[in-house]
């Protein structure tokens, strides 16, 4: 017998991964169109040339780039980015160990970061972090239905920005074999990378587990949060979602206003 409460997370989770594959046709229609807008501008240039006409390419651009953006999706999603730009390269040291902090408008969280089985991510972050790529943005979503999540790391603060490249997932078996409904509990305290649902499509935005919540294995978890930090969070969502819905922008507006990468 299926209680009632299993049955909202079925529920939330299929309704999650409905999103992510409209997100993800979206970002297929994106490319098609990009591709189909720079075949026609290689034409016209070749017709432009043979008649001795000069054409600048910034228009082109501007299409290219107003067609490049996604739609916003309310689970956690991944950045705008197309892969097209490489990940950082490899500086930090992948047997020493770092921590994040995250000063924000509703309190500090701390995060400890697991750089051993997941240097790509640590990396990525370390390197966001320096160039103070998360300063004054907002976690522009809390969900307290069916998953438990803050969703942070949009510097466009409406779930379709990011650094411009992805990364690799990494460390998904760390929590354990999915069951039978094709999910594991992310425990209280977790912090994982958001995406699209397909594999490498993390970018910069990043979820932050207040209650043992149950996703597929495709998240890469990265670090833990410290006690204050994870009841900071939990303040945040016991205020709710703005309007009264289980999933959207926090009622308590968080700003990340400085986030720092050490090594600890």
């Amino acid at each position: 017998m299926v209680s009632s409460d299993q049955r909202r997370r079925q529920l939330a989770r299929e309704k999650f991964e409905r999103q992510q594959q409209r997100r993800e046709e979206a970002r297929r229609r994106t490319r098609r169109l990009t591709v189909i807008i720079a075949s026609s501008v290689a034409v016209v240039a070749v017709i432009a040339a043979g008649a001795y006409v000069s054409l600048d390419g910034d228009d082109t651009k501007d299409t290219a780039d107003a067609a490049a953006t996604a739609s916003p999706s309310a689970t956690p999603s991944p950045s705008e980015s197309e892969s097209g730009a490489p990940e950082p390269a490899m500086k930090i040291d992948k047997k020493a160990k770092y921590s994040m902090s995250l000063k924000t408008s509703q309190g500090d969280i701390g995060i400890a970061m697991d750089a051993a089985k997941t240097p790509h991510t640590t990396n990525s972050f370390k390197a966001l972090a320096d160039k103070e790529y998360f300063d004054n943005t907002k976690c522009h979503r809390l969900t307290t239905e069916g998953i438990f999540v803050l969703q942070c790391g949009d510097p466009k603060g409406d779930g379709t920005g990011g650094p411009g490249y992805t990364i690799p997932d990494e460390n998904l078996t760390a929590l354990g074999k999915a069951g039978d409904d094709g999910a594991v509990t992310y425990p209280a305290g977790t912090v994982a990378m958001a995406n699209t649902g397909q594999p490498g499509t993390g970018g910069s935005q990043f979820f932050l587990v207040y209650k043992d919540t149950k996703l597929p294995p495709s998240y890469t978890p990265f670090g833990t949060m410290d006690d204050a930090g994870l009841k900071a969070v939990k303040k945040v969502a016991e205020a709710g979602v703005a309007g009264g819905a289980g999933d959207g922008a926090p009622k308590k507006t968080v700003t990340v206003e400085k986030a720092t990468v050490d090594k600890t």
